[in-house]
């Protein structure tokens, strides 16, 4: 009997660390969230919901927006710090946002974004591929995010383990991202095809895990999960009265896969919190994500009895410490590693970054060296989030994805002046110099216009750069002349631009010299002898040659609908050759060839831009150009009435190409010609709703035909008519202007009254010009 208790007692006491192990161990609690582009942040509410019940998921495992806001969960991100986070985002200019003006290097500002479409070629072939949306900012938002684990490189490691599914569109099948960049996962999980860029992994590519497993409740089982909380915003196959357009049916066919195979991965949730019936927006709603928030609420509230009784079952077992390590917010890089970068870039990419070892840094700042690397219009794209660190050392690798050296671009534009034209453009990087542009741009149209530019920047840091440029124009146009008006008129000019700059700021402002030679041709387009004209003209040729200094300063925020931002431009020039040529048909009038008298430039302009509300932005400008004439000599005629060509002139609603141009609304392209004026433009950009604008303005000014001193006695009381007059007259304009920025560019409809005349006239334009941006 004793030896029978003996063995009970110690079977007894054998049994008891089994017990106790199965009473603590804890169920493999795992978080699935789906992906659906704007939909995803009706995820929010659920990690909210997790965290006042004190449940923290054993695993977590996210698809495309899914992946998003469950790696800052995992990561260690409060349910209510992401939902600040998305509340707080410009999701605008996040998603497809280009980069703005203001990280554009001042010598780069003139072409940036001036084009439709645009293809590499290398070895004779385009290498190009294109996406709907740029996602520089939304890497380098993320990569600013994630700095916290920036030294975790296994997503175990994380507060709370993490798996991130993508699509390998190679081989066609699922990756599931369990080490690197928890940024990169997170991007390359939601590169959505034809709308992101695929994102390069290892010798693959990779596309939206959603392709292949839009919900992916199966990997969270084949990993352990006992208990899977799952939040699917996905929506599985659309019904056949939604396939009505094409990119909802090119949604539903590029995710085959993963949208047969969602009903089984629904039945595999414990707690299924089906957001589905609850959502009113679709995936591309990212301006609605305040309201898709709240829908996310409801499919939570439904569940909180679920999730409640699960809390309850896991309060005898320890939880994870759900929280973001704490990381000092500046730091010392000690080693960057520069990858993809041409040594023909190399030194041009370095000076613009600004980024030095042994120096202390923040995320902001690293962001704002891409920003400016970004700026030289080099790259597609720029990642910097795969760190180094070893120990309290830190290095970044800064990897360049260059665009080609050689590339082709398009657009078409339309517009009243000067009617429907397709530009050209051709772009050479480092092929005649390193640190070098070549641009050859050419507007085939009725009144055809090309120039060729080059560039090169130079020193030390490449703050300094030399530019020249050629540019030709070939137009037919109405002119006016002292008051008089002539159609068709052939009007061809040619340029030759050559500066010597210095930047003061790279993306802000520079200081040159310059050189500039122009040829003007000015002739009836029909023979005047059978067609007279109410010029007497038949030609007028003037040639000219200016030395002049300037200064620039352009940080406006974007180069169509600025919000914000100022640009102030600066110049004196010295007339070193001013020759004209003239015959008349009327001989009554007397034809002269020699030279002008002599004169100097004086101009000044500047625009400023201020939002005053989210919607709202107040525009002023300034503008003041003075022409200051030498005394006549005997062999000479007068500039103020010969010079025509190297006058200002005043007209038009778009920037004109060629010197001395300059936009008033009411006035058709170059309809005025004057030798002095002082303007000042009024107005506010509003936008209603979504890409449309309205612009009300206000324009007025005085301008003068003579010389300074006859002008400036009367530049603040002009008593003359601009369109008939040599004296000081004002010139006056109100009108409105309706625009849309759509995919080909600026759309632009404006009515604008012009005094004297007392006309409104109408303007409407389409598309990229030819002109200038800056």
């Amino acid at each position: 009997m004793k030896k029978t208790s003996n063995l009970f007692a110690l079977l007894f006491l054998l049994t008891i660390p089994q017990i106790i192990f199965a009473q603590d161990k804890k169920p493999k609690v795992v978080l699935v969230l789906s992906g659906g582009g704007a939909k995803g942040v009706a995820h929010i509410p659920l990690l909210q919901a997790l965290d006042s019940l004190h449940i923290v998921p054993d695993l977590i495992v996210g698809n495309s927006m899914g992946s998003v806001i469950g790696g800052l969960y995992a990561m260690g991100y409060s349910g209510d710090s992401i939902e600040k986070i998305t509340k707080s985002i410009d999701w605008d200019k996040l998603l497809g946002g280009s980069m703005s003006l203001k990280n554009v290097s001042v010598e780069e500002k003139s072409e940036f974004q001036r084009y439709l479409v645009g293809i590499g070629i290398k070895d004779g072939k385009p290498t190009s591929v294109g996406s709907l949306l740029n996602d520089q900012n939304l890497r380098e938002y993320l990569s600013e995010l994630t700095f916290p684990v920036y030294n975790v490189k296994d997503f175990d490691n994380l507060p709370i383990p993490f798996r991130a599914m993508a699509t390998d569109v190679v081989y066609g099948k699922e990756i599931i991202l369990s080490k690197g960049s928890l940024a990169f996962a997170m991007r390359a999980s939601m590169s959505l095809p034809a709308v992101f860029k695929t994102m390069p992994y290892e010798e693959t590519l990779l596309v939206d895990g959603g392709v292949m497993n839009n919900f992916p409740t199966d990997i969270a089982k084949q990993m352990g999960a006992d208990i899977i909380i799952g939040s699917d915003v996905g929506g599985g196959m659309e019904p056949k009265d939604k396939l009505d357009n094409f990119a909802t049916v090119l949604i539903q066919t590029s995710m085959f896969p993963s949208n047969i195979k969602d009903p089984e991965n629904r039945k595999l949730c414990d707690i299924l919190v089906d957001h589905l019936p609850n959502l009113r927006f679709s995936t591309g709603d990212f301006n609605k994500s305040n309201e898709i928030y709240d829908d996310g609420k409801i499919a939570t509230a439904l569940n909180l009895n679920a999730l409640a009784t699960l809390a309850e079952k896991l309060k005898g077992f320890k939880q994870r410490t759900h929280e973001l390590p704490q990381v000092a917010n500046e730091f010392v890089i000690d080693t960057i590693v520069y990858k993809g970068i041409s040594k023909e870039n190399m030194a041009l990419v370095m000076a613009r970054t600004n980024i030095k070892t042994h120096t202390k840094y923040s995320t902001k700042d690293l962001v704002g060296g891409v920003d400016r690397a970004m700026g030289t219009n080099l790259f597609s794209q720029i990642t910097y989030n795969n760190f180094l660190y070893d120990g309290d050392k830190i290095g970044f690798v800064f990897e360049g994805h260059e665009y080609a050296k050689n590339q082709v671009n398009a657009s078409l534009h339309y517009d009243t002046y000067r009617g429907v034209g397709l530009v050209l453009n051709y772009t050479a990087r480092n092929v005649l110099a390193q640190s070098s542009r070549l641009i050859v741009t050419a507007d085939i149209a009725e009144q055809p216009r090309a120039r060729i530019d080059f560039q090169k920047n130079f020193g030390k840091n490449k703050d300094w750069w030399w530019g020249s440029e050629l540019y030709g124009a070939f137009l037919n146009q109405e002119i006016f002349i002292d008051g008089k008006s002539a159609d068709d008129m052939l009007y061809n000019a040619f340029e030759f631009n050559n500066e010597a700059n210095r930047n003061l700021n790279s993306l802000k402002s520079y200081a040159g010299l310059g050189l500039n030679y122009n040829y003007t041709e000015v002739k009836p387009k029909n023979d005047p002898n059978l067609n007279p004209n109410v010029l007497s003209l038949n030609n007028y040729n003037f040639e000219n040659i200016e030395i002049n200094a300037h200064y620039s300063y352009n940080d406006m925020d974007k180069v169509f609908f600025a919000t914000n931002g100022t640009i102030l431009k600066a110049n004196i020039n010295r007339s070193l050759l001013s020759d004209v040529n003239i015959v008349f048909t009327d001989a009554n009038l007397t034809d002269f060839s020699g030279p002008t008298n002599g004169f100097t430039k004086l101009g000044f302009g500047v625009e400023k831009r201020m939002q005053l509300k989210k919607k709202i932005t107040y525009i002023m400008g300034f503008d003041a150009n003075f022409i200051f004439q030498d005394k006549l000599k005997d062999n000479n005629v007068s500039f103020s009435d010969y010079g025509y060509a190297a006058k200002y002139f005043l007209g038009g609603i778009i920037p004109t190409s060629g010197n001395n141009r300059f936009s008033f609304p009411g006035l058709n392209e170059d309809e005025l010609n004057v030798t002095q004026f002082m303007a000042i433009k009024l107005g506010a950009q509003i936008n209603p709703i979504g890409k449309i604008y309205l612009t009300p303005h206000f324009n007025i000014a005085s301008v003068g035909f003579t010389n300074f001193n006859e002008y400036i006695g009367d530049a603040f009381s002009p008593k003359g008519n601009w369109d008939n007059s040599k004296e000081a007259s004002l010139l006056l304009s109100g009108g409105a202007a309706a625009s849309y920025q759509s995919i080909l560019g600026p759309i632009h409809f404006d009515a604008s009254w012009i005094n004297n005349i007392d006309k409104v006239r109408l303007f409407f334009s389409v598309g990229f010009s030819f002109n200038p941006s800056n």
